[in-house]
């Protein structure tokens, strides 16, 4: 099937009648559609990749698990599977503006909100992705074990499966774990977004800010606060709003390192070695390599 009988038949077997569609900006992994249709517009992405229809089906849910917090606005989930050799994820289309010192600090705010809902444990029931990588989520009560063996460990073999990393470039779990228990106390499991960087959030035209492209689960708050800093970071509006329900304690900066590592072996894992010198630079400086 040519990618614009897919397009139709999705429209289609979801009930929709397809007007018209264009392609827009949708990430660097799937290829991503506006469909205009009888009864609005919605927004589509497509990806022949073999992991696609796993990677939309956990994105899907993801999404489902942040909208039913009620602390921030996400995207309906429309529908998602496989037709012919595309797997697609079909959702409600945000119609965006360009942002205000204002939103931003709502964005501040709701994130918070989102923060606040808990769980017992570290983790979620089932595995996603960050990006295209595979990212377990096994569960575990204590947030050192759960950072190094469902987040350093992983990207740090995977690296040195690829050959951008030596064995002499990875610390012992031991040395992580003296980090992290220096670092890590009283660490509560707050619902995260898992990829907050300034692409996976819009803002509404009501100036409501939305949350795009998850990779959920239950851990530390500041996960997400190190993520939105790592290329930039987004407005002081923001972090102030955030900060009034989550001051800054002690340890903070070293964490946002920290976090920001198992970011930066992602994009390592992802991208090649051109963030070989990032990864290097907090692993030394955090494990005393």
């Amino acid at each position: 099937m040519s990618v614009r009988d897919v397009i139709f038949s999705i429209a289609s077997s979801n009930g929709l009648n397809l007007e018209n569609y264009i392609a827009v900006s949708g990430g660097d992994i799937s290829r991503a559609y506006l469909l205009h249709t009888s009864d609005g517009n919605f927004f589509l992405k497509l990806n022949s990749d073999h992991v696609s229809e796993d990677m939309f089906n956990v994105e899907a849910k993801g999404l489902q698990i942040l909208a039913a917090a009620k602390a921030i606005k996400i995207p309906d989930v429309i529908g998602h599977g496989r037709i012919g050799d595309y797997a697609y994820l079909l959702l409600e289309a945000i119609k965006i503006k360009n942002e205000t010192p204002s939103d931003l600090e709502t964005l501040g705010e709701q994130l918070a909100q989102l923060h606040l809902s808990t769980a017992e444990q570290f983790g979620l029931d089932h595995s996603n992705f960050i990006g295209s990588l595979h990212q377990s989520n096994d569960f575990h009560e204590d947030w050192t074990t759960f950072y190094i063996a469902e987040r350093l460990w992983p990207q740090y073999q995977l690296a040195l499966s690829k050959g951008l990393l030596t064995n002499t470039d990875i610390p012992y779990v031991e040395q992580m774990t003296v980090c992290c228990d220096n670092l890590f106390e009283d660490i509560k499991p707050s619902l995260l977004h898992g990829d907050l960087w300034s692409g996976n959030y819009l803002i509404d035209q009501q100036g409501l800010p939305v949350l795009i492209d998850p990779a959920v689960y239950y851990g530390h708050h500041e996960v997400d606060i190190a993520m939105s800093r790592l290329f930039g970071g987004f407005s002081s509006d923001f972090y102030s709003a955030y900060e009034y329900h989550f001051p800054v304690t002690e340890g903070y900066e070293d964490r946002m390192d920290l976090y920001q590592l198992y970011y930066l072996l992602v994009h390592l894992n992802l991208f090649g070695g051109s963030y070989y010198g990032s990864v290097m630079r907090l692993t030394k400086r955090l494990f005393s390599l």
